[in-house]
């Protein structure tokens, strides 16, 4: 347990709205008192280093303190963190606000209450009224992928299932996220300077990569997060590869050369492992 007693309770508490996120109900609170957002919870958590760890994680005792501090129950903060997202998710967790849902949105507040699910970057649905997002600056910029709309909302609930309630498939959709980023070498191999815009998802979503011939930059398998009006291509792809199973990961590792075909392989062997290893054990487990 923490040794320091709580703090008294604040004198005005303001209620957090509805799937708020945990720096964002510190930030109004700050505001209100006047002072800057980290001093506001270093007084209720010392050994906190940033509003963004608190966001990440938080103990069970440091749960306990805050809602102490701000009367109210201990669930109510868990839920506005990402303490429950699983760890192969937190790749996908966006740093600051990516998206906005207009009809949820409390714009006209001040400071805007930033909601959780602003930052969950494998969304391109509001989870609280399953609107469209738009950007982060409100604007709806048109899909180019909109003809993979139902099956990219079937990659949106398995990426969601995994992060929020650790259910999964036969592998893992983030995993798979993060290889259909990796670059490939498409046949015939182009110019060296047109190589970064290749991508393992444009051998499965085939509209990708002339869409991305026209974009400055794209995320990292490291950082899987697209811009919104090109996410729809990446949740498709990790729907379709999830439904075809391993074979499809297997025919993929071919659109691969040198290191990354090594890296793509291993990863992709690994995860077919742990799938049959999982679905062994769930065959001995019907026979008891």
């Amino acid at each position: 347990m923490m040794q320091n007693t709580p703090p008294r309770q604040l004198p005005v508490r303001l209620p957090p709205v509805a799937d708020e996120l945990l720096s964002s109900w510190i930030n109004r609170h700050a505001a209100f008192y006047a002072v800057p957002p980290l001093v506001m919870l270093r007084h209720c958590l010392p050994k906190v280093v940033s509003l963004r760890a608190a966001d990440l994680h938080l103990s069970r005792d440091q749960e306990i303190r805050l809602a102490s501090m701000f009367s109210t129950d201990p669930a109510v903060v868990r839920r506005m963190t990402f303490g429950n997202v699983v760890q192969s998710s937190h790749r996908l967790l966006a740093a600051g606000p990516a998206q906005v849902c207009t009809n949820c949105s409390l714009g006209h507040t001040e400071p805007a209450p930033i909601l959780r699910s602003q930052l969950l970057g494998w969304r391109i649905t509001c989870p609280l009224c399953a609107n469209q997002f738009r950007d982060s600056g409100g604007r709806e910029l048109p899909s180019p992928f909109r003809q993979y709309r139902g099956v990219a909302l079937r990659g949106e609930k398995l990426l969601d299932e995994e992060a929020e309630r650790g259910i999964g498939t036969w592998t893992s959709p983030a995993d798979i996220a993060r290889l259909l980023l990796m670059r490939r070498i498409p046949r015939p191999i182009p110019r060296e300077r047109d190589l970064w815009r290749f991508r393992v998802l444009g051998a499965v979503i085939p509209d990708l990569d002339h869409v991305v011939a026209e974009q400055q930059d794209l995320p990292t398998p490291a950082k899987p997060i697209l811009p919104l009006h090109l996410r729809p291509a990446l949740l498709a792809g990790v729907a379709i590869v999830e439904r075809a199973g391993p074979e499809m990961l297997r025919m993929l590792r071919g659109h691969m050369m040198g290191d990354n075909r090594v890296r793509f392989t291993d990863a992709t062997e690994s995860m077919v492992a742990r799938a049959r290893r999982s679905r062994v054990s769930s065959s001995q487990m019907q026979l008891i």
